[in-house]
């Protein structure tokens, strides 16, 4: 398949959807998009989204339908730090190309159980974009770097850069991403896809390239609320090996339930305020998200939060510790001798391989968690912003205002991609690092546009309320006035 401009790639990717009330249609689904990863991936703007794909999608589709399982076929694309067995599961470093375990991460035996197709791996930020603080958000030595769908010279975010450009591209039902702080809901916001946090242990992370076992977890990343329930009702659950999620069978559902019955009347919901920030456009659209909530009978309350003194140098403490153990710990598990063994042996292997690994950034980060090894200042510096975020953060916010849930922009509009200088985070939009430290859900749900250019809305709450926080999420997706983009697949340009 040959297309010659974006206007027709685009056409690729709009063609043929399936309506709420048609029979689904697996195989034909999966086709359409094995031609769309085709056109749009691996030619035409090269979104450099998909590392690895499955040419037996469609057959794969047909057998898991013919099942009769939730999943029905349904295609799922998997970021490339969580394993799976057909392929080898690298973060996005050449370090780990060869490490084909032939084993199957516990989520994603959890999906094929329940009908759902792997259909393949998606690029990242390397290493989950914890190798340096200059790093370029969507960028691997193994997967080049991903671009925005809605706007090839812009950002995807990270890490799940490849997951949130995927499925804007329309190159599988839905994607796998994984979040340490941001790195489900950025891309998600950016590449105008619903993107959802789970609380941690609500889902194994088990075989998934680790940074964090405080903060790191998988998640949905799809076109529709309904979509993100209906995947994290396959992918939750309780795993042995992974002590978080003792409790998961217990708060596990069938998440799609009450999603379109859910009523915002009477709903008191908290408004974020410092956490809006300044950009014009962002606060405008969110604004007006503010008066589709009011508009279906929702109460907003304003709230004033700040970030405690400390909190970002302590928060980096933890990540980098955690790291270091983690990291180890992973590494241990894989039984071919040619892989890495600590993440001094990752330093190693980057320095020897600087021209493939190091040209656009270097790895401050890894080199600091390696001297980040005090425990006793790693456990008060965890115990101190668990605190901050959880008991004095989202349970005091909610409780003294009396509200169900806290919202807020999800982030900036994505900027110019800029390999040299590296990433250009700005505005102060956002509170997604409240429930990622905290551990709690989140959901970005498309908010609108910044001159041409996605941005979400963000709902979060307390532990073990997904179910709620994805209500209200569908709820808001029902309620929304605001037009949303559709992917150009060409650089961007202002708006006429």
């Amino acid at each position: 398949m040959r297309h010659t401009t974006a206007a027709a790639l685009a056409l690729v990717l709009l063609a043929s959807p399936v309506l709420a009330d048609e029979p689904y249609d697996a195989a034909a689904e999966a086709q359409q998009q094995l031609a769309r990863i085709a056109a749009l991936d691996d030619a035409g703007p090269q979104l450099n989204a998909v590392i690895v794909y499955e040419p037996e999608g469609p057959n794969y589709a047909n057998e898991a339908s013919e099942a009769g399982m939730p999943l029905d076929g349904r295609t799922v694309l998997v970021k490339d730090n969580i394993e799976t067995f057909e392929w080898p599961t690298t973060a996005g470093s050449l370090a780990l190309r060869d490490n084909a375990t032939g084993r199957d991460a516990p989520l994603i035996a959890n999906i094929r159980a329940n009908g759902g197709v792997i259909m393949g791996k998606t690029n990242l930020s390397e290493w989950a974009n914890i190798r340096d603080n200059r790093s370029t958000s969507g960028w691997s030595a193994i997967g080049g770097l991903t671009r925005n769908p809605h706007a090839t010279d812009r950002n995807a975010c990270g890490s799940s850069s490849g997951s949130g450009a995927a499925i804007a591209a329309g190159f599988a039902w839905a994607a796998i991403g994984t979040e340490t702080n941001g790195s489900i809901t950025c891309p998600a916001s950016v590449n105008g896809i619903v993107g959802f946090k789970a609380t941690v242990g609500m889902v194994s992370r088990t075989h998934v390239v680790p940074i964090s076992a405080t903060q790191d977890t998988a998640g949905p990343m799809t076109r529709t609320v309904h979509d993100a329930a209906l995947l994290l009702s396959a992918m939750a659950g309780s795993d042995p090996l992974d002590p978080a999620t003792a409790e998961a069978d217990t708060h596990k559902t069938d998440f799609t339930t009450g999603l379109d019955d859910f009523s915002l009347a009477g709903v008191r919901i908290g408004v974020m305020r410092n956490q809006v920030g300044n950009v014009a456009g962002v606060t405008a659209l969110f604004e007006q998200a503010l008066s589709d909530l009011e508009s279906q009978g929702a109460v907003l309350i304003d709230i004033e939060y700040d970030w405690p003194d400390g909190f970002w140098g302590r928060s980096l403490t933890v990540l980098l510790f955690e790291l270091q153990r983690d990291m180890a710990a992973y590494l241990g598990t894989l039984e071919d001798g040619s892989m890495p063994d600590t993440l001094a042996d990752i330093v190693t292997f980057n320095r020897e391989n600087s021209e493939k690994e190091l040209r656009w950034f270097g790895q401050d980060l890894f080199e600091q968690a390696l001297e980040t090894t005090d425990e006793a200042a790693y456990r008060e510096a965890l115990e101190t912003n668990l605190k901050a975020t959880r008991e004095d953060g989202i349970d005091r916010l909610l409780a003294e205002h009396g509200v169900q849930f806290l919202v807020a922009p999800t982030t900036g509009p994505a900027w110019s991609t800029d390999l040299v200088n590296g990433d250009n985070f700005g505005g102060g939009v956002g509170a997604g690092s409240l429930p990622a430290i905290a551990g709690y859900p989140h959901i970005t749900v498309p908010m609108g546009a910044v001159e041409r250019l996605p941005v979400g809305f963000s709902i979060f709450a307390g532990k073990w309320q997904d179910h709620e926080v994805l209500k209200a999420g569908a709820a808001y997706e029902k309620a929304r006035t605001a037009e949303l983009p559709t992917p150009s697949f060409d650089p961007w340009k202002p708006a006429e």
